[in-house]
């Protein structure tokens, strides 16, 4: 019976800590935005650009280039 002493409140302290958490959490805007994360794998990523020297690779002509 003496073990309630401990047990009633402690339960009660993680009960504070998670409800104090889910405040801040939505007060700082953590659930503003529920469908953008659920489709983000969906969304291809942008190509890469090529590299110098790979097929498709653009150089840049400077003047002192382009006269001679």
């Amino acid at each position: 019976m003496s073990i309630l002493y401990i047990l009633v409140p402690l339960a009660l302290g993680i009960v504070l800590v998670a409800v104090i958490a889910y405040v801040w959490s939505a007060r700082s805007g953590q659930f503003d935005d529920l469908v953008t994360p659920a489709i983000r794998p969906l969304i291809d990523d942008p190509a890469p650009a090529p590299r110098v020297g790979e097929p498709g690779a653009h150089t840049i002509r400077t003047d002192s280039a382009a006269k001679s």
